[in-house]
């Protein structure tokens, strides 16, 4: 059995069909066959069901593909590894945030990790929890910062900092340039701006608010931490987002209120038991020495 059989194996299961596969791997069609057909000849089991018009593993199949996926992501680890520059004059870090990390965390930590490592090739995604958990899984990326806890077994859990959030409101706003310190009655009759609910934020956000028994006057949902932060700008709305967002460059002001404000951890997620670069270790002390971010 060689490597090719396996990314063979794997091309056909994902695309549901040899044809879609065997475009996909610039081949042609009957060798990527008889390629599958050999790998099954070695291993004694027929690993698709070829009678319905869309190709599907057989359960032997399903099992199979499982450990193949498994040894497929610790080679290419392995092959990081070989290429690893430990002095860190080069390399690649595939880093990834939730979006309200993106909002406020990823400029400062990019410039300092960049002052300290120019050499460093990064590359930077706003994924959700799920998509942050299966690229840590199937090692697309190398190491993220997300919210505690994880679902994944095979994710290690760093924790870095308590993030806390705030009641903002934008220059539009009249109590933007207001020192009182709100009820939650005063709360309960701002206009609100929010994510939508499928975000992690929004959770924290309504869970505060049944906390402290405020119904919110929902005025405006948005699945965009940007399109919020522009709608909270330019409108009389107040939102609810990480503290630190809240700095008079984004022209954004956090009230003050009498209730306490809900905090949430914040982790550096990485595969377990996997290699980790130079880079990506470079990063985690980075983070970990930079403490609490403030406003």
């Amino acid at each position: 059995m060689l490597l090719r059989h396996l990314r063979y194996l794997l091309a056909v299961a994902d695309h549901g069909g040899f044809t879609r596969a065997a475009e996909a791997l610039h081949v042609s069609q009957p060798t990527l066959s008889q390629q599958i057909r050999q790998l099954e000849e070695s291993l004694g089991v027929e690993l698709f069901d070829r009678t319905s018009r869309t190709v599907k593993p057989t359960d032997a199949g399903m099992a199979y593909l499982e450990s193949a996926r498994r040894v497929l992501v610790e080679l290419e680890a392995g092959r990081r590894a070989l290429h690893d520059v430990k002095d860190l004059s080069r390399g690649t870090l595939r880093l990834a945030m939730t979006p309200t990390f993106m909002a406020y965390l990823v400029g400062p930590l990019v410039r300092d990790y960049a002052v300290r490592y120019p050499g460093i090739h990064l590359q930077i995604f706003e994924l959700s929890m799920d998509d942050i958990e299966a690229g840590l899984a199937d090692d697309s990326l190398d190491i993220a910062i997300a919210f505690t806890p994880v679902r994944h077994p095979d994710i290690e859990c760093i924790p870095a900092f308590a993030e806390t959030l705030g009641i903002m409101v934008g220059r539009e706003h009249p109590l933007y340039e207001s020192t009182s310190v709100l009820t939650p009655e005063d709360i309960a009759q701002l206009d609100f701006a929010l994510l939508a609910s499928d975000f992690i934020t929004r959770l924290s956000v309504d869970e505060y608010f049944r906390q402290h028994a405020i119904t919110p006057q929902v005025r405006i949902e948005v699945n965009s931490v940007s399109t919020l932060l522009e709608v909270v700008r330019h409108s009389p709305m107040a939102t609810m987002l990480p503290q630190a967002i809240a700095t008079e460059d984004r022209a954004l002001r956090r009230l003050r209120v009498e209730s306490e404000a809900p905090q949430r951890g914040a982790a550096l997620l990485r595969r377990r038991n996997n290699y980790h670069s130079a880079a990506s270790v470079a990063f985690v002390e980075l983070v970990l020495g930079m403490g609490s971010p403030s406003p």
